[in-house]
């Protein structure tokens, strides 16, 4: 499985990763704010069609690593928060919320599980991201990282830093693009 992120459609990113199990193990990562801080975001994610969805992202807590923030996401160093809604809602295979919500750059992450034995298949689906390829390569660079981070804490260990895994995966998207 290719680790990195597609472009099936214009606007759209879309990750795949086999995760350990069990399903609802997996699904509390998505769900569950302390067990959600550890790879992506703290906050409340109320379950329900509907329910509020928050995001506190601190990028500096996601690993042991201390490593300095790049000066275009400085504005982030202490910390950012923002909104969303839950759109679709099946425990534990199915997941979307807007993303963004209220910024004037609203788009939708969609989640989707399905066992495969011991394994879960993760399939993250990130929609109307635009056509700014500056935008694309922030997102799919911002992805995969957390989802790097995800896999590990998955597996028990220790996340690189977000900041310089972060760096490279820009470079990286920014040739694919």
């Amino acid at each position: 499985m290719d680790n990195y992120g597609i472009f099936p459609e214009p606007g759209i990113v879309q990750f795949e990763r086999l995760l350990p199990g069990p399903i609802e193990r997996v699904w509390a990562y998505l769900i569950e704010s302390d067990k959600k801080a550890k790879w992506l975001a703290a906050g409340v994610v109320e379950p329900r069609v509907g329910g509020r969805v928050e995001f506190k992202f601190k990028h500096s807590d996601l690993s042991e690593t201390d490593e300095p923030i790049p000066e275009k996401y400085k504005h982030m160093e202490g910390g950012t928060y923002f909104e969303g809604r839950v759109t679709e809602w099946d425990p534990p295979r199915l997941l979307s919320y807007t993303w963004g919500e209220g910024t004037g750059e609203e788009s939708e992450v969609t989640f989707e599980l399905t066992p495969e034995g011991e394994k879960v298949r993760l399939v993250l689906t990130h929609r109307r991201l635009g056509d700014d390829p500056d935008i694309l390569i922030s997102v799919a660079s911002g992805w995969h990282t957390h989802m790097d981070i995800l896999v590990d804490r998955l597996n028990g260990r220790t996340p690189r830093g977000f900041w310089s895994v972060h760096n490279r995966m820009e470079q990286e998207y920014r040739g694919k693009i």
